[in-house]
């Protein structure tokens, strides 16, 4: 009997895991309470989505609707009242831009090749009641537009109800983030002016007294503007004016972003935005999983909203695959979904956060309560940057933090730190390794010992559409691992601080034949490499007595 698969709403997560998990040959049924296309909020896109929309097939829809490319960001932010601008390209040569969406189109262009792919899509039908089971199916109540309310069944709830959270808000799971109190007043405008190029398509962002201004280029002319300020101070301005005549006081208030707004109109009345960045206490439980902004939501300062929604269905399409199929996968999969997910989340937030600290160009309220030098978990800068960037050194909005704005010094000077040490461990390994397989190099009398801390172990891995059981790797700076291949994890747990790599890898390879022996050794010098990069083998010694063959083994 086929499973049966519930998703709460049809959003870009929503859309994606239905999609993923009907190719997967379950049965899905997805429930969305408005009729699409919907007006929705959130309309630049980021280069690390595209691969994802390719998978799903609408990659060629999606460049024949005529939205916007996005080849960066220009923004007034940091030390200098003057804009800037990065761009993609710089760190993402695969994928050097994006597109700014019309999202009533983009997220129907989701929802109806949901449907191509078999799922059973039911729009206007609101979920007002959940039931979860470990053991038995669950059901959620459904009310439809007329008012009727029917149960159904599945073995699994996928909740991408957005914002709405409605099983994070019925489960009383939801935390809010304190530093990011904020909320947002947007609204649409047509015949702006845009940035010059190469930067018209860019979103621009502008710095000003009470927060910032968000300008997205839009199809057809139009243009998303909104602005983000303090939720107590934004809360009380708005109870004594009508939100659109705080919402152009603000506006007038920016500089540049007013200045392309003056030949334009407003075209739909201005929104508000209060509910702003949380995470749930829990994203997995029995018979469920939480997508999207369901289960977080972070400061949209890097347009990562639709990013976390898509990348996260991914994951949670893979989740509940091998949780139904494997039922020894369910619980160590669950940790690991929330772990790959919270991992993102956390990369979006400290970088937001450090230029929250790191903007110069004014001394409000807003801006000195969000300067700061340690993140919320008192860990140090060093720590915080480490975190941030996943082990790996700066590059995109990092980068332009420490280049544009004025972090905090011991935030920099953690920065340096840390950069310094990977540049000495790879020029170091440059000296010992040769880029063809060399018997004689230096590295191979080498002895390298595993750094404190670093453990293997057997953990669930993302596969092809499900996860499956690999090796992981893991230390102190990187908690969540990193998955590594089984040759690997063979050749790490021979490290022992005693033998060389000659010994090693001839101990690991024993038995090989010569040819596939000379075709492996390159890429395990290359991961003994890498492990040192990172920090994972602590250091190399020079072998005591090391037995270097006159010739090349055969």
């Amino acid at each position: 009997m086929t499973q049966r698969i519930i998703v709460i709403g049809g959003g870009p997560g929503g859309s994606t895991a239905a999609t993923l998990l009907a190719r997967q040959g379950f049965d899905v049924t997805l429930f969305e309470r408005e009729v699409f296309p919907r007006e929705h909020v959130g309309e630049s896109l980021l280069p690390a989505s595209i691969p994802i929309l390719e998978t799903l097939g609408v990659i060629d829809e999606i460049e024949a609707a005529g939205f916007t490319p996005k080849y960066g960001a220009t923004m007034v932010w940091g030390r200098e009242p003057e804009p800037w601008s990065w761009h993609f390209a710089e760190t993402n040569a695969s994928y050097p831009h994006a597109y700014q969406v019309w999202r009533p189109t983009f997220d129907q262009m989701l929802l109806r090749n949901a449907e191509r792919n078999g799922v059973s899509v039911h729009e206007g039908c609101r979920v007002v009641d959940v039931s979860l089971d470990e053991t038995d199916p669950s059901s959620v109540t459904v009310e439809s537009a007329n008012g009727e309310t029917q149960a159904h069944e599945a073995e699994w709830i996928v909740d991408a109800s957005g914002q709405n959270g409605f099983l994070a808000r019925r489960l009383d799971l939801r935390v809010n983030d304190e530093f990011f109190r904020n909320l947002a007043v947007y609204s649409y405008f047509r015949g702006a002016d845009r940035l010059p190029e190469p930067d018209t398509g860019n979103i621009f962002i502008e710095a000003y007294e009470h927060g910032w201004s968000w300008a997205i280029p839009l199809p057809d002319d139009v243009m998303s503007v909104g602005v983000v300020v303090d939720a107590a101070w934004g809360g009380s301005k708005l109870n004594e004016a009508p939100t659109e005549e705080f919402y152009r006081r603000q506006l007038s208030m920016t500089q540049r972003t007013a200045a392309m707004l003056r030949p334009s109109r407003m075209i739909d009345d201005p929104r508000v935005i209060r509910d702003w960045s949380y995470t749930s206490q829990r994203l997995v439980g029995d018979g469920y999983i939480l997508v999207g902004d369901a289960a977080c939501f972070i400061d949209p300062l890097f347009s990562s909203g639709v990013h976390l929604a898509l990348s996260s269905a991914v994951l949670a399409s893979a989740y509940v695959t091998s949780a139904l199929r494997d039922p020894e996968m369910r619980e160590p999969a669950a940790e690991v979904y929330t772990q790959l997910y919270m991992q993102q989340y956390h990369q979006f937030r400290e970088m937001a956060a450090l230029f929250y600290a790191s903007n110069r160009t004014s001394d409000s309220y807003f801006w000195e309560a969000r300067r700061i030098t340690q993140s919320a978990d008192d860990v140090s800068p060093r720590e915080a940057f480490i975190a941030a960037v996943a082990g790996q050194p700066p590059q995109g909005y990092e980068r332009v933090v420490l280049e544009r704005g004025e972090a905090p010094p011991d935030f920099v000077e953690g920065v340096a730190a840390v950069e310094t040490e990977r540049a000495e461990r790879d020029a170091e390994m440059t000296k010992l390794i040769d880029s063809a397989w060399p018997d004689r190099s230096p590295m191979l009398d080498a002895v390298p010992a595993l750094a404190p801390g670093v453990t293997l172990a057997r953990k669930p891995v993302v596969g092809d559409g499900q996860f499956e059981w690999g090796a992981v790797i893991s230390s102190s700076t990187r908690p969540q691992g990193a998955p590594i291949s089984t040759l690997i994890a063979a050749l790490a747990t021979r490290i022992d601080g005693q033998r060389p790599v000659r010994v090693l890898l001839d101990d690991l390879l024993e038995g090989v034949e010569p040819r596939q022996r000379a075709q492996l050794l390159p890429g395990l010098l290359t991961a003994l490499r890498v492990l040192y990069v990172d920090g994972m083998i602590a250091r190399w010694t020079p072998a005591q007595d090391p037995q270097v063959p006159s010739s090349p083994r055969e």
